[in-house]
């Protein structure tokens, strides 16, 4: 039940769950930490092997065995006394726990959060005139969308545009979706929610083709099957330009897709996504186009940075010109974070910022430390892709915190470390572990919240690095959940004294550690 739990809360938002779950869902994690602490030191200070093999990489084996295996073995010594007592508090806590779950009668997600505002949304209404940076891939990807002979311009071509949260996916499909909407009979561009209703997306894409005859299409009682028809028989007999903006999974567009009729009018689809294989599935034909996103580059950072900040025209101060390029340095050429660092450094009217504030910002990028209403915005939107992992990938995830930034991490050293810390388990499967951490750690590229450094003969990477953005969150979210403390004298981080440490990283040559001392105990290295 208490895994269970952790799995349900862990797939939705903290700021879509409710208070009194929060503070329950913390005390079972703590619950679940003690009793893995409990399960480690018999382990190593009690067990001998005379009882079998407990399957050390199966956590749930090991619990129930420890149970079953402990009940008349308390009588050996100092170490045995411990785990009892452990035992005992874990009892008591998890009989709290139930007691508090019935009382509250408890649901998942808090009232009113389907209301919540979406700050995706912000990309797609972005006055056109205001992009930077991406006006030269507009223009060759318009151009890539028209190119070929006469018989390739009439067949429906679709382009995918992949990359992770923050690099202006939604804003270059929006720009590319305003140049040439003209040239359309109809046109309609639909966001995609991570889990998606495919009943609503099929009726937004009917009543934006065509607010006046599909006007009463969301209060109508339509299956998907009915909806396709209905849309492929609207669109049999006309050139039309769809954008389908953040799709998470290819079972989602194998059904959506059904509803583009081919119909050699020279139709466009564009589509949005984080994840490679899902661009990948999207292109059927040759002609069709992924175009993969990058950073913006120095120049065009710079002028997003100076356009959000510097009255126009206005240019920096000199005084600014290096804590700006160090914090520019920091953003990686993501045009969500330059944005939200941005808006943190704007000032009032004419009245710039000083330079220890711009010094204060920058100490806090990198380890979940600015704070700031777009800040949270920011992260929202990169925690997307991390909510939408499965619970295994979300501790590996984490688990990359523990480095620092524009650490260059080996594949191999990276998956043997998720096996010690027993974040890959299923060998009775027939599937070895190292081969197991092999997947995981290829998913996580897929999902592109990891980035290749380098490659073998074969192609295949054998290191990574973690963006400073993404970084951000990790480290935030490891913080949040007690999972990783890092401890930086290049940083300011904040340490909660009331928790016990699970895993400690030390990082950029600590060298006089003067929280230690008001540090509880230490469980993990």
């Amino acid at each position: 039940m208490m895994y269970v739990f952790l799995h349900k809360v862990g797939s939705v938002p903290p700021d879509e769950l409710d208070p009194q779950v929060r503070i329950w869902a913390g005390k079972v994690r703590e619950l679940s930490y003690n009793m893995e602490d409990a399960v480690d030191v018999y382990m190593v200070r009690v067990y001998d092997g005379s009882h079998g093999n407990l399957g050390p990489n199966n956590m749930r084996n090991k619990v129930k065995k420890f149970f079953k295996q402990t009940k008349n073995l308390f009588s050996k010594g100092k170490a045995l006394h411990q785990i009892s007592d452990t035992i005992q508090d874990a009892q008591d806590l998890a009989k709290e726990l139930g007691e508090l779950h019935q009382r509250y009668a408890l649901e998942t997600r808090a009232d009113g959060v389907g209301n919540a505002t979406d700050p995706r949304l912000k990309a797609v209404y972005t006055d056109v005139t205001e992009l930077v940076g991406i006006e030269g891939t507009r223009d060759e990807l318009t151009r890539k969308l028209f190119d070929g002979d006469e018989m390739s311009r009439k067949q429906l071509k679709t382009l995918s545009i992949v990359g992770f949260g923050g690099l202006g996916k939604t804003t270059l499909a929006r720009a590319i979706y305003n140049k040439i909407k003209p040239q359309f009979d109809c046109r309609v561009f639909v966001s995609v929610s991570r889990n998606p209703d495919i009943t609503k997306i099929f009726k937004k894409m009917l009543h934006g083709l065509d607010k006046i005859k599909f006007a009463n299409i969301n209060e109508a009682v339509r299956d998907n099957d009915q909806l396709i028809d209905e849309l492929t028989g609207f669109l049999h007999d006309k050139r039309y330009l769809i954008v389908i903006d953040d799709i998470w999974g290819e079972d989602a567009w194998e059904i959506i897709k059904c509803g583009f009729f081919k119909n050699d009018l020279g139709s466009r689809v564009i589509m949005t996504t984080r994840i490679t294989s899902v661009s990948e599935a999207c292109r059927v034909s040759s002609g069709d186009i992924i175009h993969k996103m990058k950073s913006l580059d120095s120049h065009n950072s710079r002028r997003l940075f100076y356009k959000r900040i510097f009255p126009e025209g206005s240019g920096c101060p000199v005084e600014l010109e290096q804590v700006s390029e160090e914090i520019l340095k920091k953003c990686g050429g993501v045009p969500l974070a330059i944005i939200t660092i941005a808006s943190l450094l704007a000032g009032n009217g004419e009245q710039i910022k000083s330079k220890d504030q711009w010094d204060n910002i920058l100490g806090s990028i990198g380890r979940g430390l600015a704070e700031g209403r777009t800040v949270k915005d920011m992260q929202r939107i990169l925690s997307f892709s991390y909510y939408d992992l499965p619970s295994h990938l979300k501790t590996c995830l984490l688990y990359l915190s523990i480095f620092p930034e524009d650490y260059l991490v080996n594949r191999d050293r990276l998956i043997w470390r998720w096996i010690a810390e027993g974040f890959i388990q299923g060998e009775d499967q027939g599937i070895r572990l190292f081969e197991l951490g092999e997947r995981f750690f290829s998913e996580l590229l897929n999902r592109n919240l990891i980035q290749p450094a380098y490659h073998d003969d074969e192609g295949r990477p054998i290191s990574c690095r973690v963006h400073d953005m993404v970084l951000d969150l990790i480290c935030s979210l490891s913080s949040e959940e007690n999972f990783v403390i890092i401890l930086d004298d290049t940083k300011k981080g904040k340490m909660n004294s009331d928790s016990m440490v699970r895993r400690l990283s030390f990082q950029n040559n600590m060298s006089n550690p003067t929280h230690l001392g008001s540090m509880p105990q230490v469980c993990q290295s």
